[in-house]
């Protein structure tokens, strides 16, 4: 289960969006965190490791490029919840054990919201709201893709 704050997006937050493309040519993923949603005024104050990103409908859409997912796991995201997600990030983020909750009622999720995520019930609770959302649960070889921390260690654990 996840509790945290959340910061909150909106429609079509693209892969540019997450981590500008002047910023890849970066050695490392940790020399890319910082810049993470950059053009987002206040994402480097507000955000605090373990909060949890909101948005609606097609988070992760653009180009597809695997540092997106990686730089907020690299800055702390501990979930990233939205009615929907490009596909191509949401494989990336599982593949690397970022946890994508979709939320039909993601809209209904405001900016500083405190959200308990338990995806073994199904269920947001908003503590802010007093409102429980229903998400769309994992397929359980997805869910024990992130219980290994990425889809390497899970194919370790695997061969043994």
């Amino acid at each position: 289960m996840i509790k945290s704050k959340t910061i909150k997006f909106g429609d079509n937050v693209d892969t540019d969006q997450i981590i500008p493309a002047q910023y890849l040519s970066q050695a490392t993923i940790q020399q890319m965190a910082p810049h993470t949603f950059e053009f987002y005024g206040n994402f480097t104050k507000d955000f605090k490791p373990g909060d949890i990103i909101a948005g609606n409908d097609n988070f992760g859409c653009g180009s597809s490029r695997e540092q997106a997912p990686a730089v907020l796991k690299e800055r702390g995201v501990s979930a990233v919840v939205a009615r929907s997600f490009a596909r191509i990030f949401y494989r990336n983020a599982i593949n690397i054990g970022l946890l994508l909750v979709e939320c039909e009622k993601a809209d209904e999720i405001r900016q500083g919201d405190v959200l308990e995520i338990d995806t073994e019930m199904g269920a947001i609770r908003n503590i802010t709201s007093d409102s429980t959302l229903e998400i769309t649960p994992l397929p359980p070889f997805m869910q024990e893709i992130l219980n290994c921390g990425g889809i390497v260690k899970y194919l370790d654990n695997r061969r043994g």
